[in-house]
């Protein structure tokens, strides 16, 4: 079937799941690279440490609501990456027990706002599991998918979902670009070393 034949089957199969309960989050898978005996070679502490080195822009995913859960999902990500020019394809990581992913996948369609240097509050109000995430926060609509266009975005692109592949306990989501925008002025908001900070480090 391939990894795009396998994304639509999941997509079609979260749209048409019934009204009376919840879609059910992807478990956590049981990987190993190492025996259960041995000892791992990288400690998961020893993991983050280093990588947070790696400074990233941040943004938050958004998705319209659907039949079953008419009010929109959202949130915050890291993990967002520029993947093909032709055809236009975004990228990012959400892990498999996220309980916002079954929402975005049963929308088949999703918004990446990037966040501008002055919204980090904002991006800790949608790091928040279990909480009204919009409450409060002004949005429109993105023109293709509906997906909520957060104001003060310093970009945004609108995208359907093209592909899910499996990374660990992470899941890879591909999405095809069907519009996007930046007003070209905001400076972005990175996230460094555990903390938020602009791009001169201060």
């Amino acid at each position: 079937m391939g990894h795009a034949g396998a994304a639509a089957v999941a997509v079609r199969y979260l749209r048409s799941a019934p009204a009376a309960g919840p879609v059910e989050a992807l478990p956590r898978p049981e990987l190993r690279c190492v025996g259960a005996d041995e000892r791992a070679p990288v400690e998961a502490s020893e993991f983050r440490r280093v990588l947070g080195n790696f400074a990233t822009g941040v943004t938050v995913i958004t998705a319209p609501g659907t039949g079953d859960t008419p009010a929109p999902a959202g949130f915050a990500c890291q993990s967002f990456s520029s993947l093909s020019l032709n055809p236009p394809l975004v990228c990012f990581m959400v892990g498999r027990t996220s309980s916002t992913w079954p929402r975005i996948a049963a929308a088949g369609a999703f918004c990446v706002n990037v966040l501008g240097a002055g919204q980090g509050e904002l991006c800790r109000a949608f790091a928040v599991s279990g909480a009204d995430k919009f409450a409060g926060v002004a949005y429109d609509a993105a023109p293709v998918s509906g997906a909520p266009r957060l104001a003060g975005a310093v970009a945004w692109v609108d995208c359907a979902v093209h592909a899910i592949h499996t990374g660990g306990d992470h899941l890879v989501v591909v999405g095809r670009v069907h519009a996007l925008g930046a007003d070209g002025e905001g400076a972005p908001l990175v996230f460094h070393r555990g903390r938020f900070t602009g791009l001169s480090g201060a």
